[in-house]
């Protein structure tokens, strides 16, 4: 089955820098990961500046800084109706016609209810009269019969009451339940009439990450975890893996979504330490962790062992982490202490002598002979107790633009297939 086709439409997009020209970037990368054809139909912008797969068209007058545009605006704010304002209407109108009626879903972004281009405000008017297309979805951020300022550059009657007029065939949307209470207001209608879709966070983007960290990242489910534990050692006994894995199934039973990840590959000046790290793997699986443990060493293509990254991608991981776990039974320097300390995560250690030196008053110290269940709980209490976690866990879980497109936005292309 094709997926319905999609044009978003503003006055402008990618370069021009602003909030709306931002959102529509991140939902068309979002788009095309999904498999969905989409369109961008702006006044100025540039197709290179495009994601790849996004076609780009370019029509001058929904400019809202075309000249035309601008000279109507100037007697508009002054309260009059130009004579030219019919002309430019009707003008738009065609344009647009031969172009959105290629399309299942229209995203008008902002013309329904601001000044910046009436003409074209009335024009997707008269193709709303018309049926072309199908399904307008107007995704309103702002609107100027609301705001104190604004408020003074629109004047009752045509065109200015399209800023505030309800069309039942059409989905509206807010960025903010304040922005739906607003606009429920102003459009006197129901708030359960008007949806809801925030505006989210690009986690590859803002973490700067590599591609193989990002890779790996999705790999291991990491932007779905509650908590993100981060071992940036060997696979040596050392490192008291074991306790680790019983930690984290300890975290598993008191209902936290965990995921531990462990960088560094089996010891290879020891024979015997692949071995130990197939022990590893079949008490993971024991312990029904296989979903919760992962060894970047078996990341390689289909699962193949033997895969190693190194301080770049460690480091691109340091970011994605919550804390840094360390439950090993001896350390020479304990390096992950430092690095931990620089990125700005957590550290949770055994006691030895090197992360009491480094770390004592800073890190949480695992208690000698502490069961894993105890240091569960303890983790558990952190993690609900600092604000910093609870948002970053809050924003990881319900922020992210692929999460926003599965549970939001992709509902509402189907609307008019189940009308």
């Amino acid at each position: 089955m094709n997926k319905p086709t999609t044009a978003f439409l503003h006055y402008t997009a990618a370069p021009i820098i602003g909030g709306v020209e931002g959102v529509m970037l991140a939902h068309a990368e979002t788009f095309v990961a999904a498999g969905y054809p989409v369109t961008v139909v702006v006044g100025r912008g540039a197709a290179g500046a495009q994601p790849d797969g996004v076609e780009y068209v370019e029509i001058p007058d929904l400019d809202s800084r075309h000249p035309d545009v601008l000279t109507i605006g100037a007697e508009l704010e002054a309260g009059h109706v130009p004579a030219a304002f019919e002309a430019a209407t009707h003008r738009i109108e065609e344009l647009l016609v031969p172009i959105l009626s290629r399309f299942d879903n229209v995203i008008v972004h902002n013309v329904f209810t601001k000044r910046f281009n009436l003409p074209l405000t009335a024009a997707l008017f008269r193709l709303l009269d018309r049926g072309i297309p199908p399904n307008y979805l107007a995704w309103c951020h702002d609107f100027d019969w609301t705001g104190r300022r604004e408020r003074r550059q629109v004047y009752p009657g045509y065109p200015w009451d399209l800023l505030r007029t309800y069309r039942p065939e059409m989905t509206y949307v807010t960025v903010s339940e304040q922005r739906r209470r607003a606009l429920a207001g102003l459009l006197e209608r129901p708030l359960d009439e008007i949806r809801v879709v925030y505006n989210g966070v690009d986690a590859r983007r803002l973490l700067d990450l590599s591609d193989e960290a990002w890779r790996l990242a999705e790999r291991f489910d990491l932007c779905n975890a509650d908590l993100v534990l981060l071992m940036p050692v060997r696979v040596t006994r050392a490192k008291n893996v074991e306790y680790g894995l019983a930690v984290v199934a300890a975290l598993r039973d008191l209902g936290i979504r965990t995921r531990l990840v462990l960088t560094g590959p089996p010891d290879p000046h020891d024979p015997k330490s692949l071995a130990y790290l197939h022990s590893l793997q079949d008490l993971r699986r024991d312990l029904g962790v296989e979903k919760e443990m992962h060894f970047v060493f078996e990341a390689g293509p289909g699962g193949k062992e033997g895969y190693t990254v190194g301080m770049d991608v460690i480091g691109d991981l340091y970011r994605v982490a919550d804390l840094m776990f360390m439950p090993s039974h001896r350390e020479g320097f304990a390096m992950p202490v430092l690095e931990a300390g620089l990125v700005g995560i957590p550290v949770v250690s055994t006691a030895v002598p090197a992360t009491a030196e480094l770390a004592a008053d800073e890190a949480m110290l695992i208690g000698e002979d502490e069961p894993p269940e105890a240091l569960a709980r303890r983790m558990a209490a952190w993690a609900e107790q600092d604000p910093v976690h609870r948002l970053k866990r809050r924003v990881r879980r319900g922020y992210m633009w692929q999460t926003i497109f599965d549970r939001d936005i992709e509902p509402l292309l189907h609307r008019r297939e189940r009308s």
